[in-house]
């Protein structure tokens, strides 16, 4: 039986709920008032909050000074490149941990995620040796391999657990009536865990969209994504606030609108086979 929840609970938790939600969202709302500031204003002490005037002038010189559009790119192919390539190898390993038995599967989960606490330096130097013997440095392919390696510990950790919820009886009946591997994996496994599935794409998108060491590291101008798109915007002559972020706000309005429209489906993923 459910609990009954008193309205002033219900009011309180809601109160502290946007409280925390906008004082999440208050760097990001920060950063796109600044980026219509000048710099003048950008830099003012007291800090203007509305009360300033508003110019479109920042989103000008950055389109003047910089290719956008190639940095969009570069960050669409890398970001989603390194997200599908991570599912393909992950979803056959989390079927593998899930519905074949064996005493390491926690072992093996427990070091893959282990490896999430390396510093990233620490291997810096190998790949970008391994990056220029292979000729990757700088291309497009080489940054989707490497941050799919990177996140690959979570894809599959997450595709683990949601199989996990998907029962073993299922999968044996389709064996029963034929089904091969590669049958039981597309079609019976795959449709099932669909929100789950979703959920691991949208989120390793969001990760790899974000990823700013190793896409800093290992370009320099061809297959730059928007990471160094802002980053260029940090110059020995000073920061300039006002352009930074309006850079910044070009750079976080894609993955921004994504977010807000795919919200319900990450939501959903999340919270998949949390209840029986």
């Amino acid at each position: 039986m459910a609990r009954a929840v008193t309205t002033q609970r219900k009011v309180t938790n809601t109160v502290i709920a946007w409280g925390v939600g906008l004082l999440i969202f208050f760097p990001i709302l920060w950063t796109i008032l600044t980026s219509f500031k000048t710099e003048a204003q950008a830099i003012s002490d007291p800090p203007l909050f509305l009360f300033f005037d508003w110019t479109l002038e920042n989103y000008a010189i950055v389109q003047e000074r910089s290719d956008y559009m190639r940095f969009l790119w570069n960050s669409v192919i890398i970001a989603g490149g390194s997200t599908v390539l991570g599912l393909v190898v992950a979803v056959p390993a989390a079927w593998s941990m899930a519905f074949v038995p064996s005493r390491r599967t926690k072992d093996v989960l427990l070091w893959m995620l282990s490896t999430k606490m390396l510093p990233a330096v620490g291997v810096l130097y190998p790949i970008y040796l391994i990056f220029i013997r292979l000729g990757l440095l700088d291309t497009r392919g080489g940054l989707v391999i490497v941050i799919m390696l990177i996140n690959l510990p979570i894809i599959v950790w997450m595709l683990y657990t949601y199989f996990r919820e998907i029962p073993g009886e299922i999968l044996e009946a389709a064996r029963m009536d034929g089904a091969g591997l590669r049958e039981e994996i597309l079609y019976v496994l795959t449709p099932m865990a669909v929100p789950g599935i979703a959920s691991t794409l949208l989120l390793n998108f969001i990760l790899a969209w974000n990823e700013a060491f190793w896409t800093l590291n290992l370009t320099a101008a061809t297959s730059a994504p928007l990471t160094a798109f802002i980053a260029s915007y940090s110059s020995p002559e000073g920061l300039f606030y006002a352009k930074l972020s309006a850079a910044s706000t070009m750079a976080i309005a894609p993955i921004l609108v994504l977010g807000w429209f795919s919200q319900k489906q990450l939501v959903r993923g999340l919270t998949f086979g949390a209840v029986k």
